[in-house]
């Protein structure tokens, strides 16, 4: 299913709701920065298969020579230059690790285990190509400038090693292009600083140095959020879990974050916890039809009436904090009718096990997307302006 561009407006999370953008312009984002308008990207989909790179902390302006490169081949995200999506409302809080795939040249941001973000990015050229490994951010300035090109601005950055690999907002020309450094959007580069701490970790991959699952990330964090090491011990794969039938482990990370992701379109669910997945189940629906992702948060308090999924227990108190892609289709149904009053079949064991974990404050993701890796070629998004205020600086 195709995804309709949407932005939302900035509010608070008892707002947020979709608007259909109404102009069709996408500046360049190295002309023209005065009449740039700002748009705030956030598409609840994520169901990309993209990454990030660091890169050296030198900056040098980009010359016309280095805009002559090959592109990279298309990534199935669909992401033109420039572009991200963003949404950190699909999990609040948790442990938040950096995923670079140079391949793609994308940067995945996951919080909880759960993607959030993902950014287009330019990372070294040939000759300067950008390091691969497991990293930790060393230092974090809102203003910085290059010791080794000109003075050049690096706002934003967020330094990986001592002897000049960072990540910043800088010009995104489509293929690698800097000296080292990750270029990012500038406005992409506001939102990622705020979520990151000194000594978070951030994997730069390719397909040389780390497996698929790293260098080509999807729905899920790939890696521990502590060591960077390959998660995929830590998880269910698809395949392994039949109708009927689920997994829980919840000793595998007993306490934190709880964020549960229900695909429609697989007819799974997935129980995420401080970043670890700890239970996985096959579910049944009454209606897979709800386009779009839509993400609530439990609040406090209980309802008078039973659960319609542990009918044993009291039914809780969900809001509704974003939605994002649903169409809007007159013959969709919404979440609430495809999948309340009994429209959703868990395994009893399952659903009770899950029940006694909840409290206020964990997320459910309902996305009408596969989140099994793979990214739907159809994905469209909009385009993700630069401050107007902040001119993109031309960076290494």
């Amino acid at each position: 299913m195709a995804l309709i561009p949407y932005h939302l407006q900035a509010a608070s999370l008892n707002s947020l709701s979709p608007r259909r953008a109404t102009s069709g312009f996408h500046p360049d984002p190295r002309t023209t920065p005065a009449l740039w308008n700002p748009i705030v990207l956030r598409v609840a989909a994520l169901v990309l298969g993209v990454a990030i790179a660091g890169g050296a902390m030198a900056q040098e302006a980009t010359t016309p020579a280095e805009e002559v490169a090959a592109p990279l081949p298309t990534s199935t995200v669909r992401l033109a230059a420039g572009e991200y999506l963003w949404m950190p409302e699909m999990a609040p809080s948790g442990p938040v690790v950096l995923v670079i795939s140079l391949p793609e040249q994308l940067l995945h941001v996951y919080r909880n285990g759960v993607r959030i973000g993902v950014s287009t990015v330019s990372t070294g050229k040939a000759g300067h190509e950008t390091p691969t490994g497991v990293f930790s951010i060393l230092q974090k300035r809102k203003e910085h400038y290059s010791n080794l090109y000109n003075n050049a601005p690096m706002p934003y950055m967020q330094r990986l090693t001592w002897d000049g690999i960072a990540l910043h907002a800088g010009s995104l020309p489509g293929y690698p292009a800097s000296h080292g450094c990750v270029r990012m959007p500038f406005e992409f580069s506001q939102k990622l600083y705020e979520v990151t701490a000194n000594g978070m970790t951030v994997v730069v991959a390719n397909e040389s140095s780390h497996s698929p699952a790293v260098s080509n990330p999807g729905w899920f964090a790939p890696v521990d959020p502590v060591s960077g090491a390959d998660a995929r011990g830590h998880r269910v794969e698809f395949g392994e879990i039949g109708p009927g039938e689920y997994s829980w482990n919840p000793d595998r990370s007993p306490q934190g974050a709880l964020t549960l992701v229900l695909s429609l379109a697989d007819q799974q669910v997935v129980v995420m916890r401080n970043g670890v997945e700890i239970g996985r189940a096959s579910v049944v629906t009454r209606d897979a039809r709800v386009p779009g992702t839509h993400v609530y948060v439990l609040l406090e308090g209980e309802k008078p009436e039973p659960s319609t999924v542990v009918p044993d227990r009291s039914a809780l108190r969900w809001l509704e904090v974003a939605s994002i892609g649903d169409g809007k289709s007159p013959d969709a149904p919404t979440v609430e009718a495809a999948l309340g009053n009994g429209g959703v079949d868990l395994p009893p064991a399952f659903a009770s096990a899950v029940y006694e974990v909840l409290q206020p404050g964990s997320t459910v993701v309902v996305t009408s997307e596969s989140i099994r890796g793979t990214t739907p070629a159809d994905l469209t998004v909009l385009r993700a302006d630069e401050d107007p205020a902040a001119p993109p600086p031309t960076g290494k």
